[in-house]
This record gives structure tokens, C-alpha cells and sequence, in this order.
């Protein structure tokens, strides 16, 4: 199952290793932290880059929360496996597979998603948050990111997920948003196979 780790800020990738090195064999399968892909302009061209999906905390895969929390004592820092009325609390089968669906071990990473304004909602066409619209609470489309808010382990958090917005259209136009969202895909492959955009 998979158990929410609060760490420092700022601290998750290296918090990350040095509690796969103090866990006892067999207590850890995975700790990671989970990351989101997002674009950035770097010289008027898009560029992916990869980003933490929540600040301060760190998922580990385990079947023994309670060693795992005895064995994190251990460090010389912050760290511990968040507890939910006075017991440790998994991810809900939904949250894992939410995240296991779009990332896997070794590369805990949720890709891009894609859409378009259409009047004034969002749809996306593209990635992950495809079908899970509801699930956005905020856009900042300057920095291609969509803000969610959802529940862990009985703690409401706001995360961050790449969503690129391509274009605005009427609300009538969903078949003119896919093609729009298809077409920026086709380009910015070709830019990356050919190494140049015009």
C-alpha cells in the first residue's frame, strides 16, 4: 500500500534516498517523490521540465507502516509517515490509482495534459486529466499548469499538474479542439525529432 510521508520542504529528493537507505530490508518497496511535467518558454520555444507534485511530501510503497515509521526515528531529520485518527492511513485506492496510472516505478512522473477553452469551461483533450475536469480548481495558463484540490490521507492539498491550453473556441467546438490540440502535438514532436521550429 502506498503511506503519505511528510518531510521538509525542499528536502524531498534527498529525504527520498536516505529513507530507502535506513529502512530495514523487506519494509520498503519504494520512496519517491512524486513529480508532474509541465512547459516553459525558454526563447519562444516550449520546453517540458519537470516539477515536484507536492511540496514537503514523499510517497512510500510498504506493507509495514509501523517499521517503516520506527525505522524513520532513525534519520536526523524531519520525516513521518502521516497518521489519520491515530493510525496510519494508505493512499485511497482511488489516489493510488490516480497516480499509479500515469506514472510507474522508477519514473513517478504525470505527463502534460492538453486542452482547449471552450466558452467557459475547460476541456481537455489530451494526458491525464482527461475525463477528470471536475478535479481543477484553478488555471494559470502563462505558466501551463492547472491547480487541483483533493484529500490525502484526511488532509485537503493543493497540487499542481501540466495542463497546456492551445486554444480558446466556442463552447459548440469540442471536434475543432481535439484537431487544434493534434495538430500542436504533430508540431512539437516534429521539433523535437528535427531539433529546429519555425
Amino acid at each position: 500500500m502506498w503511506y503519505v510521508v511528510q518531510v521538509t520542504g525542499g528536502t524531498e529528493e534527498r529525504m527520498a534516498e536516505l529513507i530507502q537507505s535506513v529502512a530495514a530490508p523487506g519494509v520498503l518497496e519504494e520512496c519517491f517523490l512524486p513529480r508532474y511535467q509541465t512547459e516553459i518558454k525558454v526563447r519562444g520555444e516550449f520546453r517540458p521540465v519537470e516539477k515536484p507534485l507536492l511540496t514537503g511530501y514523499l510517497f512510500a510503497v510498504t506493507d509495514d507502516p509501523g517499521r517503516l515509521a520506527r525505522d524513520l526515528s532513525r534519520l536526523p531529520e524531519f520525516a513521518r509517515v502521516l497518521k489519520v485518527g491515530g493510525a496510519y492511513a494508505p493512499l485511497s485506492r482511488e489516489e493510488e490509482a490516480w497516480l499509479g496510472a500515469f506514472t510507474e516505478p522508477g519514473r513517478r512522473c504525470v505527463p502534460m495534459s492538453y486542452g482547449v477553452v471552450a466558452g467557459e469551461k475547460i476541456v481537455v483533450t489530451e494526458g491525464p486529466l482527461k475525463g477528470h475536469e471536475a478535479m481543477i480548481a484553478e488555471v494559470d495558463r502563462r505558466r501551463s499548469v492547472a491547480y487541483l484540490r483533493f484529500e490525502i490521507c484526511g488532509r485537503e492539498v493543493t497540487t499542481r499538474v501540466g495542463l497546456g491550453l492551445v486554444a480558446r473556441l466556442p463552447e459548440t467546438a469540442r471536434a475543432e479542439a481535439e484537431r487544434v490540440v493534434s495538430e500542436r502535438r504533430a508540431r512539437a514532436r516534429r521539433c523535437s525529432m528535427e531539433g529546429i521550429c519555425g
